[in-house]
């Protein structure tokens, strides 16, 4: 099982090879109460088809909206600034908690390379930091650490990706598989450590 942003990416990479078009949503950054944190990722085809999210809900149903009447241009600038919740009855209106504003990056998927790229070197268990031009569309990988975090200048997005942190559970039974699929979840790298053989069925290497 991936993280949250990772089996996004797998879903942007997989409809990206499929020929369809993708328009990946990031959340860049949020001011006072907000559903999800800056680096929070959705995904959404060109038949209104998505994955991840960016807020509580309300946020992706104008994102899909969006697309359906026309508002999102899928041939128009390769990334965008979108902001939700200026003011309170638009705070209201998408379900942003305590007048929360929400400002996401709007990035037209034209080139999968770099998503390949990313998942092949998180599954190596490397740190890797995506960084996007606003302008150009561009996005660079660079190697990480697990002290960087998410910054945003206005001009460049920079995202952090892999396993920053490492889990070892002693024993394969039933509870580590739960205890492992939540730890995956939130970029934990999980090491089993369980010399009974027998115990090995089922779980990913």
């Amino acid at each position: 099982m991936d993280s949250a942003d990772l089996n996004v990416l797998r879903s942007v990479l997989q409809w990206h090879r499929a020929g369809q078009r993708v328009v990946l949503y990031s959340v860049v950054e949020t001011w006072g109460t907000a559903p999800r944190a800056p680096g929070a990722m959705l995904a959404l085809r060109e038949d209104g088809m998505v994955i991840g999210s960016v807020s509580g809900g309300c946020v992706e149903d104008d994102l899909i909206a969006r697309l359906h009447d026309g508002r999102l241009e899928l041939d128009g600038p390769p990334v965008q600034l979108i902001t939700y919740g200026v003011t309170r009855e638009e705070a209201a209106r998408f379900g942003l908690p305590c007048g929360g504003t929400l400002r996401l990056t709007e990035e037209r998927i034209d080139d999968g390379d770099w998503v390949e790229q990313l998942l092949a070197r998180c599954e190596a268990h490397e740190i890797v930091a995506r960084e996007l031009n606003l302008t150009t569309g561009e996005v660079l990988l660079q190697p990480a650490s697990k002290d960087d975090v998410l910054t945003f200048d206005g001009q460049t997005l920079r995202v952090i990706h892999g396993p920053r942190w490492r889990l070892l559970l002693i024993g394969a039974g039933q509870l580590s598989r739960y205890v492992a699929e939540m730890a995956r979840l939130l970029d934990f790298e999980v090491l089993i450590c369980d010399p009974r053989s027998e115990f090995v069925y089922g779980w990913e290497e």
